[in-house]
Parts: C-alpha cells; structure tokens; sequence
C-alpha cells in the first residue's frame, strides 16, 4: 500500500483530503504543524508528500529546504497545495524539486486525488533496464516540439522533461505566436494547450488544419477542460490526442508525443 503524508493545517481540507486518499486505499498521515510534519517524512519515508506552504512552527519552504540536504527523503516527491500561485513561488518551489502545484481556490479535492493516483501509478511496473531506457529516450532524440502554454510552472516542468528525453523544444504563449513557429519552424507535433491569450486552441487548430504547410504536423490538445463537447471538437478539428492536465502525468504525456509520432 502506497504512503501518503498530508501536511496541512486547514482543518477541513485536511480532513477531507485525509478521507479521500484512504477511501482510494493509500495510507495515510495527516500533520497540521511544520515541525512535525518533518519529522513524520523523515520517520515514516512516505511514498508521496501534499504539502501546505503556510504552516504554524516551519513553513513549507523550510521543509523543502531540509529535504533537500536529507538523503534519506529528498527524492520523494512532493506536491505543494497553497493560497498563491505567485509565478516569484513558483519559481522558487521549482528550484526546490516540487513534483507539481495546486492553488487552493482552483482546484477541488478529486483533482487532488487524480494528482496522488498520476505521481504514484507513475513508476508502477515501468522500471526499465538501462539498455531499454536509452531505447525509449533515443526515439525522441531530435525530434522538434512545440509547446504552445501560457502557464509558466507547467511550461518550465515540460522543458525539463522534453530536454532531459533529448528533444528540441520551442515555446510559444499565445496563438499568433504559435501559428507562427508551426509554419517557420515544421515540428514534428505540437502541443496545445485550449485556453491562451487572444485566440485560443482551438482556433489555432483550426487553422493550423486549413494550412497546407501546417496540416500534416500532429496536434495534442492539453487543457483543464473535460467535458465530452469539448473533446469531440477536439477530435473534429483534427487534434490526435486530448488531454487532461489534471489527470495526465508528464511521463505519460512523453508517451502520447511517441505514440502519435511513431504512428503507435
């Protein structure tokens, strides 16, 4: 059974969140303070940390710090749950190793959930032999990727995982951008995130599709959005895969890019 450590001092979404990870069969531990949710990650070795930035005794940012230096426990991935979403944070937590983030007003706790269930089914019967594993990176050796996010925690955690697979990744904002880098640039694939400054994935799909310079490059759709309307538009429009951001994993996405590259 998987190891989840809590570390929040809201009451109520402590508890919730405490509920909904033991109903989905984790065992879990729930700390309220600072002080003593370090000292149950360094006794306890959890599988996976939540973690509360502001906290009463030690902040969040002391914790990472100290997990940082501590052999023991600082690969463990931690997933931070906090009122900000402040880009200087984001940066910093970045810098600190932290796995992904949630800014409490935006998200609800099934999110939470299908974050846990990604992090955690992520190195489930995926180990690979080191021959194996340089197989898989060398498929996406060179290929060139254009990443089309406005987000910039989400954009900086993408780059790290498409440098490290060997890839050339080109980064776009917004759409006119994006449109843009597709025709001067020819990607192997693109991928879309749907809501964008000025126009949005959707119509960016639409005319990369109506453009013969551009039509035959693959597009993944990544958005928040999961409703059935949406993904069928998606699919109308000629996008190869829709995925959901809260859902998916970024090893899973890497997979999808050598799926739909590699004709799998």
């Amino acid at each position: 059974m998987k190891k989840v450590l809590v570390i929040e001092d809201d009451v109520f979404l402590g508890d919730v969140l405490l509920q909904k990870l033991k109903n989905d069969s984790y065992e879990v531990a729930l700390c309220r303070d600072g002080v003593e949710g370090l000292k149950k990650m360094s006794d306890w070795k959890p599988d996976l940390i939540l973690l509360d930035i502001i906290l009463p005794t030690m902040n969040g940012y002391e914790i990472l710090e100290a997990k940082v230096k501590d052999p023991t426990v600082q690969a463990i991935p931690v997933i931070v749950i906090s009122n900000s979403g402040q880009p200087v944070e984001i940066s910093r937590l970045l810098s600190l190793g932290v796995k992904d983030y949630l800014v409490k007003a935006q998200f609800e706790p099934d999110e939470v959930l299908a974050k846990v269930r990604a992090e955690l089914g992520r190195d489930e019967g995926r180990m690979l032999s080191p021959e194996n594993r340089a197989m898989a990176e060398a498929l996406l050796n060179g290929k060139k990727i254009l990443w089309v996010e406005d987000d910039k925690f989400l954009s900086d955690i993408i780059a790290r995982k498409l440098t490290s697979e060997k890839c050339v990744l080109i980064h776009a904002v917004e759409g006119e951008e994006a449109i843009s880098l597709a025709l001067s640039e020819q990607p192997d694939i693109i991928l879309l995130d749907i809501l964008l400054p000025g126009i949005d994935g959707f119509a960016i799909l639409s005319r990369l599709k109506a453009d013969q310079k551009t039509k035959s490059i693959p597009v993944i759709l990544l958005s928040n959005l999961g409703q059935k309307s949406d993904m069928e538009k998606g699919r109308e429009l000629g996008a190869s895969r829709f995925l959901i951001k809260a859902t998916v994993t970024l090893d899973e996405i890497i997979s999808e890019i050598k799926a739909v590259i590699f004709g799998k």
